[in-house]
């Protein structure tokens, strides 16, 4: 029997592939109607997404297999789902990512940041998860997370290492001091008892256990040093573990308050384009930052909050370090200070790529501010949405190709006195292709694939209808519950994945019951990045787990508590400063579709 099970396990995912659509296959051959037949499209890519029993990408491509055969959409329709927009919205934002990390750009500002804040425990946590928040914003979660940990644990180890040696040096000292002070009994001490008496001044209780020269009546005479040795070993992993997950927290949290900060929000503005095509733009890069920022804000100060009182206690003035300034605080500082003069003067690649950067970001927010004409809407816009945030990242980022890594140089010479090679430009297609998530884009395209044939099938408005006696559960209650199943089904499943199969659901109960569908949608969205319990619910977790030596209910208790936290702070934003941002508490007029398959 145990092997017969042990067989199951290992074929696991193949049993998953053939039984799920067979057990699946009565409801459309039962119910013939499209509705039905897209309900099981959507069914089994859910079920295959939460089991990952073929990889993510592969999933998101069976819209383009089972529509045209169910009779669902043509080939060609399904087909142009996969390269909208939103995805040349992502494609941008990755290749100005790629560029930041190729020229170490995102490591001289986390540890230029680090060398403003201190290595003071507290204000040291607050500089890493405000360091990583901002990375967050631009670079994916998972570099930001595997850039800062190695840089925390290297400041730790440091100022447990110069504590351990300033407390062997206090030992020695005061073992002298007391040699002196005693001088009248030691004179009739053998030279054996004297010798021994100064080798245990010079090794400490952290060494005995790995000396076996050493005698054990030298170790059992400062039981006082050991028990100083645990204390301090036992704070610093306590601090490891609290650093740890306040770094990858600080990933997924600050991944949040950009448009192209993580899948989810590019997946929000693609499905509100295709389910409400006449939205007049209400999702851009601008209005995004407006909401998502300040509750960005939030959200990292009551994490910083709850991790502080988890793993440094609310001892403030020790935390923080307040009017003192020890040895370890000092040579801790230094490593920083070191890994920072490694990187040396900034280069002409990296003042090119901030520039680019920079210019990108000023570009987003002026494109369509809101509450003036930008200058999209001047120059091009005036009758149509020619130029979006999709062509403006695509504009800047190809000037990486365009622009070389060295200043050009006027009959430059090489050593042999052979004229200069031409300088390579700031990025070249390996390297993108390297880094390039080329699965996030399928992932993008497969769920506006699945919006649209929910529409063209009219399973949409069958949702909608359904979800009509929601009307009378209060719009409030309804976000917090469902932000609360998005939080805990993310968990399982990529919150790209989440995303993708909750919004178009979102959607059609919105219109069904006649709420702003932003309301429930912008909530849910950001709901689906905080995966904060389990290891294996996103990337920066799993990369905190290895580094920490956190268990699991580490991260599950505290974790546990930021979910809630989390949806509280998410549901503040959108029930304040969201209200007059994108008036939600009307129904919008390009939201009334009622579109017949």
């Amino acid at each position: 029997m145990a092997g017969f099970l042990t067989w199951l396990w290992r074929y696991r995912n193949y049993i998953v592939i053939v039984l799920t659509p067979l057990l699946l296959l009565p409801l459309p051959l039962v119910i013939p109607t499209l509705q039905a037949k897209c309900g099981f499209v959507i069914i089994l890519m859910a079920l295959y997404w939460c089991t990952e029993c073929i990889p993510l990408a592969v999933t998101a491509l069976l819209p383009v297999i089972l529509f045209p055969m169910m009779g669902i959409m043509e080939s060609s329709e399904v087909c142009i789902q996969y390269l909208k927009d939103s995805n040349m919205l992502f494609i941008g934002g990755l290749l100005v990512a790629i560029a930041v990390e190729h020229w170490n750009l995102h490591r001289r500002i986390a540890l230029q940041v680090l060398l403003i804040v201190g290595v003071k425990p507290s204000l040291l946590m607050i500089g890493f998860m405000g360091t990583t928040a901002f990375l967050s914003m631009w670079i994916s979660n998972t570099a930001s997370t595997a850039m800062m940990l190695p840089i925390a644990n290297a400041v730790l180890q440091q100022l447990c290492d110069t504590e351990a040696n300033a407390e062997e040096r206090d030992y020695n000292l005061s073992a002298a001091t007391d040699g002196q002070d005693n001088q009248a009994f030691e004179m009739g001490d053998t030279k054996e008892s004297k010798e021994l008496k100064l080798k245990d001044s010079t090794i400490s209780m952290g060494e005995c256990d790995s000396l076996d020269s050493v005698p054990p009546e030298v170790c059992d005479r400062s039981p006082e040093a050991e028990q100083r040795r645990l204390k301090r070993e036992q704070k610093y992993l306590k601090l490891t573990k609290g650093m740890s997950l306040s770094v990858c927290y600080a990933a997924s949290i600050g991944g949040t308050a950009t448009l192209t900060g993580t899948t989810p929000n590019v997946i929000l503005k693609g499905q509100i384009d295709e389910l409400f095509p006449e939205n007049g733009g209400i999702i851009n890069f601008a209005s995004w930052f407006g909401f998502s920022f300040p509750n960005m804000v939030l959200m990292l100060v009551l994490s910083w909050l709850w991790l502080q009182f988890m793993f440094l206690g609310f001892n403030f003035k020790k935390s923080f370090g307040c009017g003192t300034k020890k040895d370890s605080d000092r040579e801790a500082y230094q490593v920083i200070k070191d890994e920072f003069k490694k990187l040396g003067r900034m280069c002409f690649a990296e003042g090119c790529v901030l520039t680019i950067f920079t210019l990108l970001v000023l570009l987003w927010f002026t494109r369509e501010p809101g509450f003036i004409p930008g200058w999209a809407t001047v120059l091009f816009n005036k009758d149509k949405p020619y130029v979006t945030d999709g062509t403006v990242a695509i504009l800047m980022s190809s000037l990486f190709f365009c622009i070389p890594s060295k200043l050009p140089r006027c009959c430059g010479r090489s050593e042999d006195g052979a004229p200069a090679e031409a300088p390579s430009p700031l990025l070249n297609w390996d390297i993108v292709h390297e880094k390039m998530p080329w699965n996030i884009l399928l992932l993008l395209g497969g769920g506006f694939a699945l919006a649209h044939g929910s529409e063209k099938s009219g399973l949409s408005m069958w949702l909608g209808e359904s979800l009509i006696p929601l009307q009378s559960i209060p719009p409030f209650a309804i976000s917090i519950l469902l932000c609360l199943m998005v939080a805990m089904f993310t968990e399982c499943s990529s919150n790209t994945a989440t995303t993708t199969l909750f919004l178009p659901i979102l959607a059609s109960m919105a219109t069904a019951i006649k709420i702003h569908p932003l309301y429930v949608m912008f909530p849910c969205t950001i709901s689906a990045s905080l995966a904060f319990m389990l290891p294996v619910a996103t990337p920066p977790n799993a990369i905190a787990f290895s580094y920490g030596n956190l268990k699991v209910m580490d991260m599950a208790r505290a974790g546990f508590i930021l979910n809630f936290v989390g949806v509280l702070t998410i549901n503040i934003a959108i029930n304040t400063w969201g209200v007059p941002m994108f008036q939600l508490n009307t129904f919008p007029s390009w939201a009334n579709v009622t579109k017949t398959p």
